[in-house]
């Protein structure tokens, strides 16, 4: 699964671990992302969702037909 948001457009960040010796090893910083269904009700349909934590606590706030109208125009298919 892609560590990437639909609707927030989060990204993996990337970084270095630092031991105690102090040598640096990259590392990468993965968003906390789930895959979610949701009911639409203007199509008739379900969609699937790849979203961050952020982004579902967003969709309870603004509702699913808004969030897609959002990542629609971010020129994402859904």
């Amino acid at each position: 699964m892609s560590a990437h948001c639909q609707l927030t457009g989060r990204k993996p960040g990337f970084g270095k671990t630092i031991s105690h010796s102090h040598r640096r090893t990259s590392r990468r910083f993965d968003p906390n992302v789930q895959r979610k269904r949701y009911w639409l009700e203007s199509e008739g349909r379900h969609i699937r969702l790849t979203l961050s934590a952020k982004a579902i606590k967003t969709i309870d706030a603004i509702g699913i037909e808004a969030a897609v109208a959002r990542i629609r125009a971010q020129g994402e298919k859904v």
